[in-house]
């Protein structure tokens, strides 16, 4: 029987140019003048968008968090609500990709309790309260812009773990393509992997699904295939980088999940290796994705790898479809984009890989489209390595 569920997504999104200039003073405006700016590195100082923002942004308090990690660890975390904590801070202007857009989600809650950031994750603990969030996004990825939830990491305690609100919601996303003219190949590429990992832990599941939600999966992941790779030749095509950003706030806002509640083992998978090593998510992801379909291939889902093969990747699926599947998604990450193909080029050692697979598994299996022991774990892992 198909499951029911409930779909709600509140975030109002300004898409295309020239929005910033002008609505992004009116909007936050309207949840007050003391503003957090948070941003990572240098990027939005080299492209100009940290100029226009101060500009726009004059007669606001403007104060800043800066330096927010890739994998935002907690850190940042506690001290943006610090920030706002002591300036009476009235909203949060996110200016970055995933990451930024992440912990500034986890500041806005932490600035409404006394407790500490961590127990948000540790404990569980919920809240009533946040501070308003604003975004504005500077690469397509991770779909934080329109959703409820995120990932942190603890580097102290070498973990990272995801959670959801729906009091998580950005406000208002600002998604101006022209804004990832400037996000190179490299990354380009892992924000390409990782919206295709969103909408394949969706796609390849075992539940009752409907028909229109999987053939507009099946369209959206040629559509990331096709101008990904446009975006990684052609970095200032704009017609490239707005169906890519639009295609990554749409794989993970909750619309194509449907019926399906599914959990998501391949992304638990990679939290724990970037957790350990740094390692940029999608690149993560780009390793792990063909050696899991492959590895969890049975007969019972033939029929779904047959159309993926056919329908997404064009791919004859006679034969021993899952290792045609695999293959192609390879030729794809590693050849067409040059990643890495194995998780020692990035660092990661053998002798950890047990260790990895035992520490997801110590409260059991790692449910998702195929529920996965520690022995699997480690196979798949060893695949990779």
């Amino acid at each position: 029987m198909m499951n029911n569920f409930l779909f709600y997504n509140p975030v109002k999104v300004y898409f295309g140019r020239d929005y910033i200039e002008t609505s992004l003073a009116t909007t936050v405006a309207e949840y007050g003048k003391k503003v957090l700016l948070v941003y990572g590195g240098e990027s939005i100082l080299k492209n100009g968008i940290y100029g226009t923002v101060r500009e726009l942004l004059d007669g606001f308090e403007l104060f800043e968090l800066s330096g927010v990690e890739s994998n935002p660890d907690i850190s940042s975390v506690r001290k943006g609500a610090e920030i706002c904590r002591e300036k009476q801070v009235d909203v949060i202007l996110a200016v970055g990709g995933g990451s930024v857009i992440d912990a500034s989600k986890w500041i806005s809650e932490a600035s409404c309790v006394e407790f500490d950031a961590w127990d948000f994750f540790s404990k569980k603990t919920a809240v009533d309260e946040v501070l308003p969030l604003v975004t504005i996004l500077t690469i397509a990825a991770t779909g934080s812009e329109m959703n409820n939830g995120g990932v942190i990491s603890n580097r102290e305690l070498c973990k990272k773990v995801g959670r959801s609100s729906p009091l998580l919601y950005p406000k208002v996303s600002f998604i101006n393509p022209e804004y990832t003219f400037s996000v190179n190949k490299y990354q380009t590429a892992c924000g390409t992997v990782d919206i295709l990992s969103h909408i394949m832990e969706v796609y390849f599941n075992k539940q009752e699904e409907m028909c229109l939600l999987s053939g507009i999966m099946e369209s959206m992941m040629r559509t990331v295939i096709k101008y990904g790779m446009i975006a990684f030749d052609h970095p200032t095509d704009y017609e490239a980088r707005a169906n890519l950003i639009w295609a990554a706030s749409w794989a993970i806002n909750g619309f194509i999940n449907g019926p399906v509640r599914q959990a998501w083992n391949c992304h638990v998978i990679e939290h724990e290796l970037s957790a350990r090593y740094g390692i940029t998510h999608g690149h993560g992801l780009a390793i792990l994705l063909p050696r899991w379909l492959e590895y969890c291939y049975t007969d019972d889902v033939r029929e779904k790898y047959e159309i993926f093969a056919e329908k997404v990747l064009e791919v004859d699926s006679s034969g021993n479809v899952s290792k045609k599947v695999s293959d192609k998604l390879s030729d794809f990450f590693f050849d067409r984009f040059g990643l890495n193909s194995r998780l020692r080029d990035l660092g990661v050692l053998q002798s950890d890989l047990s260790d990895i697979s035992f520490l997801l598994c110590s409260d059991g299996p790692v449910s998702g489209f195929a529920e996965l022991d520690k022995e699997d774990i480690f196979e798949i892992l060893s695949m990779c390595y």
